[in-house]
């Protein structure tokens, strides 16, 4: 539609009404017409034909097979026991949360319709929608809400158990469709933990009451999204198929959903120029052929879908031993690493140097942070001010098995030490053993990007906060950053409902963290999306790609 065009409110209420209700091309366009001849093409009328185009939703194809890449191989697909990547991209799809958000980060519904929250801001009232049915056939209800957020997430969720447990009083269930969230206090950014990455919805049927890590449903996934697991051949692919009693009528409109696992990041570029594989997440291929693979015919390219996540790569110390517990030797790497070279020749430029633990499109960035400048001249003489002598020590620096730009990153770090003087020995796993060393605190270097989810209270704080520091997640604190004075501020930031002072409070949070190197922070990551033209309603929320494809269609 022209710019120029008006749209008139019945219309906008029109297709509002449309959206709402998911109808399908045949639900939706025999009442349309029925209405137009009632009408005799009045002004409406006239303008609601004119208002959709032949590729909004009546044109949506049903049927066909969508091919992706999952990279690398995740250990499972059980959100609330694993909250990498590769599993959130698969079991988004699967699972869902009570809501999901736009780009500007506003709540959306999900499997929540509507919500209230109350004005002292400490009741968070959610109606959830109706005919809702786990994979398994058993009906959704307030009785999963309170389990999830109550029971499971609380024990198994890494980024949960912080917000949880600190915030959340109780849940109470009022009604079969209606579930009350009640606060000790004030948390601001509480209505943004209830998508399906922070609040994966569980089944209370299969769970409760069970082992969580050792239940046999982990091996068999059923939530209640729009794709139902199929099948997973180890090392080859992840299949999913549609869900036939999902319960937005008529969708979703994709058959199936498979996920290769390809180990060699060339032999992915070289699976989508063949037409194999018909979209790219970020960091599935080498970020030297992304311009390449962009240029390609008949393929989009987006960086939209990451303003939920927010992610930052950054070093992880273990600052439990020598050399590490001693903030210069921390300082002294952080001189020692170009990282301007980083973003440029490792990651070609897909991203922004960080200036401090949070990312550029973060709440609450500040800007004018201390920077931590490139200087090796500098580094040494910190080295020497720190009273290590660094040929006393073998670093043991494991490997981030994420892709080719992450084994450069690994061999410059390497390089980086030994200029510093400096033993490293590089340790190789898999993504599983990569995070179970790393949360068991198995390592003096390693490095990672984790994901900041919009507000600082929610994917930051559990990182640097000594109440978080428990073994068995991968993305706690678990380089062991100790810090009281910051332990207030972040308690004293996530309650304060102003923003202007929450603004003050999270600037002197991130001076402090960035002179005490709580984290090494490299880079504020940007991550490219390409997918085939045919391919359509990809990416349409905060996000992206991990969202439920319940939209999703193939053009023909």
């Amino acid at each position: 539609m022209s710019r120029a065009t008006p749209v008139p409110a019945c219309v906008r209420a029109a297709l509002a009404h449309a959206q709402r209700t998911a109808l399908t091309a045949r639900f939706l366009l025999e009442p349309a017409l029925k209405l137009s001849r009632l009408l005799k093409l009045s002004s409406c009328a006239l303008a609601l034909s004119l208002a959709l185009p032949a590729t909004t939703a009546w044109a949506q194809t049903r049927g066909g097979t969508l091919s992706m890449i999952v990279q690398p191989e995740p250990p499972m697909l059980i959100p609330a026991l694993n909250q990498q990547g590769p599993t959130q991209y698969i079991t988004g799809k699967i699972y869902e949360g009570l809501l999901t958000y736009s780009f500007d980060l506003k709540p959306q519904p999900g499997l929540a319709k509507s919500w209230e929250v109350s004005p002292d801001g400490l009741t968070y009232t959610f109606h959830l929608q109706e005919g809702v049915k786990w994979h398994d056939g058993k009906p959704f209800t307030a009785d999963d809400v309170v389990f999830t957020m109550t029971e499971m997430l609380p024990k198994t969720h890494a980024l949960a158990r912080v917000i949880f447990k600190q915030y959340l009083d109780r849940a109470e269930k009022i009604d079969e469709h209606t579930v009350s969230l009640h606060l000790k206090s004030p948390f601001p950014a509480f209505m943004l933990v209830f998508g399906p990455g922070f609040s994966p919805m569980m089944p209370r049927h299969l769970y409760a009451g069970t082992d969580y890590a050792t239940n046999p449903a982990n091996q068999k996934p059923v939530g209640t999204g729009p794709f139902k697991f199929k099948e997973w051949k180890r090392g080859e692919y992840v299949k999913l198929e549609r869900n036939p009693d999902y319960w937005m009528e008529g969708k979703p409109y994709l058959d199936e959903l498979i996920f290769n696992v390809i180990p060699d990041a060339a032999s992915r570029a070289v699976a989508y120029e063949r037409g194999s594989v018909d979209v790219l997440r970020g960091g599935d291929i080498d970020d030297v052929d992304v311009r390449r693979i962009r240029a390609l015919p008949n393929t989009e390219y987006t960086t939209k879908g990451w303003e939920i996540f927010s992610p930052q790569a950054y070093l992880l110390f273990n600052m439990r031993k020598p050399p590490f517990d001693n903030v210069k030797v921390r300082r002294a790497v952080m001189a020692a690493i170009n990282r301007k070279m980083v973003v440029d020749n490792i990651f070609f430029g897909q991203g922004k140097i960080s200036t401090g633990p949070l990312v550029y499109t973060e709440m609450f960035y500040d800007k004018n942070t201390p920077p931590m400048p490139f200087d090796m001249k500098q580094a040494r003489a910190l080295i020497k001010e720190s009273g290590v002598n660094p040929q006393d020590y073998t670093i043991r620096q494991l490997s981030l098995p994420y892709g080719s730009s992450w084994d450069r990153l690994g061999e410059y770090t390497k390089q980086s030490l030994e200029q510093l003087g400096f033993k490293v020995e590089l340790e190789a796993t898999d993504a599983g053993g990569w995070a179970a060393r790393t949360g068991d605190w198995d390592f003096d270097l390693t490095m990672v990007y984790s994901y900041q989810y919009g507000d600082p209270a929610l994917g930051v704080e559990r990182l640097y906060t000594e109440s978080n520091i428990v073994k068995g997640s991968p993305f706690a604190n678990v380089q062991g950053y100790r810090n009281p004075e910051a332990d207030k501020l972040w308690a004293q930031a996530a309650a304060e409902s102003d923003p202007a002072k929450r603004q003050a409070l999270y600037s002197q949070i991130q001076t402090m963290l960035t002179e005490d190197v709580a984290n090494g922070f490299l880079m504020d990551m940007e991550f490219p999306t390409l997918y085939r033209s045919k391919v359509k309603n990809l990416v349409q929320t905060a996000i992206g790609v991990n969202e439920t494809f319940a939209d999703v269609y193939l053009e023909p």
